[in-house]
């Protein structure tokens, strides 16, 4: 069901979350814990605290994704929308603070008229539909309250005349295994014509040593926010993990060419789920996976959107190649 709000005459809130959706964390722990091997979906790290640490981890010296694709986005904004982009659809857009860059891009090439971004955060794309018409004029905003997964289809059409860039920064398609990561840029094609062009973040495979240690910090943020989705899980669904007694781990798969990321159990334990009814036995040193970081190749890039129906038209790389924005269009 759409609940649709406006702030002024130049920002649209559409909320498509319903019942289902708020009861999504209880039906992934279900699934999770109750699988082999265990696991729990990443999206469920980001509540307050979850998301406060992952802006820790971004200003790390070890996580260089953050600082590498927002230097190309600095750098080469104007390359990106050159094509005569007016328009971006961004797939979980948080407070839209890369999206500003590209943006501008489209307001000094004088062709900026909407902003559509996705996320479940319905806080955070007010406040930031607000800012970003305050500081941009002409431009309108249309949010999508919603989970990119199953609501793309709830992006408004094309404005006339407009072509569009429809989004996914950050390496957040390196969460997905490739049938789901294929399938989602599968419905990313399905929002363009052929005029359009889709915008891909994605890590580069590197060295084993930079790559790990970009997830095992110094600082012990990682760590901590990893830990997190176990206070989530204890705070929202009445649960007893003993947060302490789980061990973060991350590790490069070679064969996957993806960082595996888990919780390792310290001691053997049975842990109580009550809202659900459930108990899970943990052996010692059994894991918990929370989540896969794909590194990508120019070949594995290609040949994911040759399976949605999309072709590269421009690669953009930072200057020490660790990370690649990808530029695609229908075939």
């Amino acid at each position: 069901m759409s609940v649709s709000t406006a702030e002024g005459d130049r920002v649209t809130i559409e909320s498509w979350l319903s019942e289902w959706d708020d009861r999504s964390l209880a039906r992934d722990v279900l699934n999770g814990l109750t699988a082999s091997p265990k696991d729990v979906p990443p999206k469920h790290f980001y509540d307050t605290r979850g998301s406060e640490l992952f802006e820790q981890i971004c200003a790390l010296p070890e996580y260089y994704p953050t600082r590498a694709e927002t230097s190309i986005l600095i750098n080469r904004s104007d390359e990106i929308v050159a094509f005569g982009a007016g328009e971006l659809v961004e797939l979980g857009s948080g407070a839209a603070t890369k999206a500003r860059l590209l943006l501008s891009a489209m307001e000094r090439a004088g062709n900026l008229r909407r902003y559509i971004p996705i996320d479940v955060s319905e806080q955070v794309v007010r406040a930031a539909g607000n800012a970003l018409v305050d500081d941009f004029a002409g431009l309108s905003v249309h949010g999508v309250i919603g989970d990119f997964e199953r609501h793309l289809e709830r992006v408004p059409r094309h404005l006339p005349d407009t072509p569009r860039i429809v989004a996914l920064l950050g390496g957040t398609i390196g969460n997905f295994k490739p049938d789901a990561r294929r399938e989602l840029l599968r419905g990313m094609a399905s929002l363009m014509n052929s005029q359009d062009r889709v915008l891909l973040g994605t890590d580069l495979v590197k060295d084993v040593a930079v790559l790990e240690a970009a997830y095992n910090d110094a600082a012990g943020v990682t760590p901590e926010f990893n830990k997190n989705v176990l206070h989530v899980i204890n705070r929202e669904l009445d649960a007893d993990f003993d947060v302490s007694a789980f061990d973060h781990v991350a590790f490069f798969d070679h064969e996957n060419e993806w960082i595996d990321i888990r919780l390792r159990a310290l001691r053997a334990m049975t842990v109580n789920v009550r809202s659900l009814d459930l108990s899970v036995h943990f052996d010692e040193g059994e894991d918990l996976r929370t989540e896969i970081s794909a590194k990508f190749t120019p070949a594995r890039v290609n040949d994911d959107f040759a399976a949605a129906g999309l072709v590269v038209d421009h690669k953009l790389v930072d200057d020490e190649g660790r990370f690649a924005l990808w530029l695609a269009r229908t075939r």
